[in-house]
């Protein structure tokens, strides 16, 4: 007859004898955090905090105030361009830079352009004006608003505006299509 394993392992625990024990007891924890947690629970909430807003805020090219803006993405047809330069297309949303300051201005046209590209508004007028009334300072926002602009995947070309529209103190801008709306495009015209 053979034994199983429990039948071994019974029969060679035979002649062992229990341990006696020790009475462990456990101290209060602390209620409160040290001050050390307290570091590290800010910083990794200040990680959870992450800005979406990656425009570069660091020093740009300055330009002159009476500098034309004009940024054309590759792919971006002539006669496109051209239209938005020369104001032929409708200007679906306006946003107004003047007199903000820069970090508030960077929030304030990705948040726009973000919000613009979301609802396929298409075309945009940016009010950056040219900087200090004195024409040989450079316009710090337009220069900004210049480089931002440029950053911004959704923005297809930009051109400074006609007179009616502000001149060098505004930009017409052209965003690209929503996905969305290029979903639609694609299935309208596949039913052709």
């Amino acid at each position: 007859m053979s034994l199983s394993d429990f039948d071994l392992f019974l029969s060679s625990m035979e002649d062992v004898e229990p341990l006696s024990h020790d009475t462990v007891t456990l101290q209060h924890l602390k209620t409160s955090p040290s001050l050390a947690q307290q570091e590290k629970r800010k910083a990794a909430e200040a990680d959870l905090m992450i800005d979406e807003n990656y425009l570069r805020s660091e020093l740009v090219e300055l330009l002159a105030p009476d500098a034309l803006l004009s940024y054309k993405n590759t792919g971006v047809q002539e006669g496109v361009f051209k239209n938005l330069r020369l104001a032929k297309y409708q200007i679906d949303a306006t946003l107004d830079l003047h007199g903000q300051p820069l970090k508030s201005a960077r929030q304030a046209l990705f948040d726009f352009i973000h919000d613009c590209h979301t609802k396929n508004i298409r075309v945009l007028l940016i009010r950056h004006g040219i900087g200090i009334k004195n024409i040989k300072t450079p316009g710090i926002l337009k220069s900004y608003t210049n480089k931002w602009l440029q950053e911004l995947s959704a923005v297809l070309a930009f051109h400074t505006a006609l007179k009616q529209h502000g001149g060098i103190g505004a930009t017409y801008v052209l965003l690209k299509k929503s996905d969305e709306k290029k979903h639609e495009n694609r299935e309208r015209h596949a039913k052709r």
